[in-house]
Order: structure tokens, then sequence, then C-alpha cells
């Protein structure tokens, strides 16, 4: 019979020990305390220090995105994954978790549109959008087609997650919001990284932070 493999078991200890690794290891310097515990958590959702480097707040982020959640705010995703990593039961108010991809309008708007489903599904947004807390981590057409929408005169969010990844449009997505969100309160991932982990990640340290 093989030996137990020596590994530690314990998940709180798991827990303690991943975030102590991430701050002594992890570039923080640049960061409000506010802004590293939201950072520090999407560095444990990549499991990549050196990508702190990557993450630029724009505007009070924090406060905005905490402020709205607080007040009851909708959580608008831009996909599945990221609506199902957001952890329900840390939202200060019980805020809906909405994705529209799979509404069954969305591929005749696609089609009529002629972008993605998941740029399209961002026009069935515009009646929650006033106010809401914009989590984008997976297609950069969704994060292009909300600049889109903005410039056109759809309502303001109260912050935009904007951390899509991909090798095509990602960096060039989220490059656009860096330079010019409209006025509203961002945080980003540059370059090609980025993802739905992290998006769910900064949701859920942003409901954490705000209760």
């Amino acid at each position: 019979m093989r030996e137990r493999i020596d590994y530690l078991r314990n998940a709180a200890r798991i827990y303690e020990r991943s975030f102590a690794v991430i701050r002594a290891e992890a570039d923080l310097s640049g960061f409000s305390s506010e802004e590293a515990e939201i950072v520090v958590r999407m560095v444990h959702a990549c499991g990549h220090v050196a990508i702190t480097s990557r993450i630029l707040f724009g505007g009070d982020l924090v406060g905005a995105a905490r402020t709205a959640l607080s007040g009851g705010a909708s959580i608008l995703c831009d996909s599945e994954m990221v609506a199902h990593g957001v952890t329900r039961a840390r939202l200060p108010a019980e805020n809906d978790v909405v994705c529209t991809l799979r509404d069954p309008r969305v591929t005749q708007l696609a089609d009529e549109l002629r972008t993605t489903r998941s740029a399209a599904a961002l026009e069935l947004w515009r009646e929650r959008l006033d106010g809401a807390l914009v989590a984008i981590g997976n297609a950069p057409t969704a994060l292009f087609h909300l600049l889109e929408i903005l410039d056109a005169g759809a309502p303001k969010p109260a912050a935009i997650l904007g951390v899509p990844v991909g090798f095509v449009g990602a960096a060039e997505a989220k490059d656009a919001l860096a330079a010019d969100s409209r006025g509203i309160p961002f945080l980003t991932v540059l370059g090609r990284m980025g993802g739905s982990a992290m998006a769910a990640a900064a949701v859920n340290a942003l409901a954490r932070a705000g209760t």
C-alpha cells in the first residue's frame, strides 16, 4: 500500500495560506487598501501574481460599486460563467444577477446587428443599465458594444468591471475602456489576460467589502 501523500487538507488553512502567499509575493504598492483587497482576490482567481501590473482602476471604482450594491443595484454579466461565479450570500441587498445571453431574442438580435451573441445580449440590458454594476469577463465584443450603446445614449451604469479575456479584441476593448470610460468608474486588466473567474472574484470582493 502506498504511503499517504503529504499535502495540506484543511480548507480554512489553505484559504488563509493562499492569501498570505499572494500578499507576500504580489506588488500591491500601487493600490489603495480597498483596491488591494479586490486585487488580491483577482490574483487568487487566476493564480498569477504578476498580473497586478496589468490591473487598472479608474475613478472611485470601489466606492461607486459598493454604493450601488448596497442600494440594490443589479449585476449585469456578459456570461453565465460570471453570473454563476457570484456568491449570492455575499450580496448586501439580495441584488439581481442578470445574464441575458440565453434569452431567445438574442440570436435574432445578433443577426440584425451583425455581431456576436455576447454583444447582442447587451441590448436587453437597457432597462436595467442605469446605476447597475456591469461585469464583463468573457467577451471583448460585449465590452466594445457596451461602449457603443453608451455613446448612443444608453443609461450609465454605476461601475464597469471590464476584464474580458482573449487573443482577438480583448486588449483593444480594454484599452478603449481605459482611454475613455465615458465618465464611469471602472476596473480592467490590460492586455489579453482576464476572464470570468476574475470578474466574479471582483464582484465578490466588492460585495464582501460592502458588508
